[in-house]
């Protein structure tokens, strides 16, 4: 019994830096994946979805870069390299293309401040009219007139 404890120890031990080493690499690329992320260099849309010629060779340049085990990052910069920065789905995260991200999320907290501020606007206007005293019904000589008018149109 002893001995079978002591066994386990020692076969975890020794798969425990297996297991590590297992985990720190990067996961193998497969072309699906990098469908959804990559642009077709003729026709705009997503290579998942393209079925142009030039799309079809991209996909053919993808799965041999697969089958020579590089990883998707390396796979997307032999990308670029090949057919330019416009084939990523993504802008990167530096230089200009970080307004792409910047300028959607300032948007946003724009609109979101826009609309608190209208709100809170309204709240205070209708308070100022609850606090304001009602005001009087028409002078005199608008109430004359509007008798005379009546008058005159027999109603």
């Amino acid at each position: 019994m002893r001995r079978a404890g002591l066994l386990v120890l020692i076969l975890a031990a020794l798969a425990s830096p297996s297991l590590a080493s297992a985990a720190d690499a990067p996961a193998r690329a497969n072309l699906p994946e990098i469908e959804d992320e990559v642009m077709c260099p003729v026709c705009g849309t997503l290579l998942g979805l393209s079925h142009s010629p030039a799309a079809e060779r991209q996909r053919v340049f993808i799965r041999r870069l697969i089958d020579e085990g590089k990883t998707k990052e390396e796979i997307k910069d032999a990308l670029v390299a090949e057919y330019g920065g416009q084939v990523l789905g993504l802008p990167e995260n530096r230089g200009i293309d970080v307004w792409a991200y910047a300028v959607p999320v300032a948007g946003f907290i724009l609109a979101i401040f826009a609309v608190l501020w209208g709100i809170f606007s309204l709240r205070r206007r209708r308070r100022r009219e609850e606090d304001s005293p009602p005001e009087a019904g028409p002078d005199q000589e608008d109430s004359d007139r509007l008798e005379r008018d009546m008058a005159r149109f027999d109603l």
